[in-house]
């Protein structure tokens, strides 16, 4: 009887520990973009449900445009520090210098972002990119807002188009990498495939994003 109840007891916990081992950000492959929202930087890129091999994802169109879409919510980095999340690049863009406003371009990148609340300029983001002009592994300073945006190339220019490729990524080691500090929880996270600044296009396919312990 011992053991049964402790076998109960285990089931009925081990959703809850799932839960705290896991925070789900975007479930693409189940419809659902519940609490996404939409900030327009140059035009609108759109981003919109679609099948890919029979299942859902998100896909993201950008004709000389730039928007995030975006989700704001609080991550514990300390007890979920890993970011979880595939993508695949169907319409590549070369938009020259990326370091520089005008070259400022991505067929694919998602972002984490620190907000500074009232005190705006203390906003900080790390962006994960998927670079054509960097090698994989190279980080640089956002040339709209310099060090408190980093960029980082996760994929390049010698990553074939669609394929899929899945990502993981300990943010919280990533950010005290690159920014030096210690920052223990985050606001939100964006995706972003935009082309305004070189006036060209790209497209691009994202899958289920969320977090993990482990």
């Amino acid at each position: 009887m011992k053991y049964l109840s402790l076998a109960l007891i285990s089931i009925f916990l081990m959703p809850l520990l799932q839960a705290q081992n896991r925070v789900d950000i975007g479930l693409f492959s189940q419809q659902n973009i519940n609490n996404w929202q939409q900030k327009i930087f140059s035009a609108k890129t759109q981003y919109s449900l679609r099948l890919d091999n029979n299942q859902f994802v998100l896909l993201a169109d950008s004709q000389q445009s730039a928007s995030a879409f975006y989700k704001k919510i609080s991550i514990d980095l300390e007890k979920t520090p890993f970011l979880n999340w595939s993508w695949s690049k169907q319409q590549l863009i070369n938009p020259g210098e990326e370091s520089v406003k005008a070259g400022d371009d991505y067929v694919a990148r998602i972002y984490v972002i620190k907000d500074g609340g009232l005190l705006f300029w203390k906003t900080m983001s790390l962006n994960y990119v998927w670079s054509f002009q960097h090698s994989k592994f190279e980080s640089w300073d956002n040339p709209f807002a310099e060090s408190k945006s980093k960029m980082f190339a996760l994929r390049d220019a010698l990553d074939k188009s669609e394929l899929w490729f899945s990502e993981k990524r300990n943010v919280y080691e990533d950010l005290k990498a690159l920014t030096g500090k210690t920052i223990k929880t985050i606001d939100g996270i964006a995706i972003m495939t935009d082309s305004d600044n070189s006036r060209l296009s790209a497209k691009a396919l994202y899958g289920d994003i969320y977090f993990t312990a482990e």
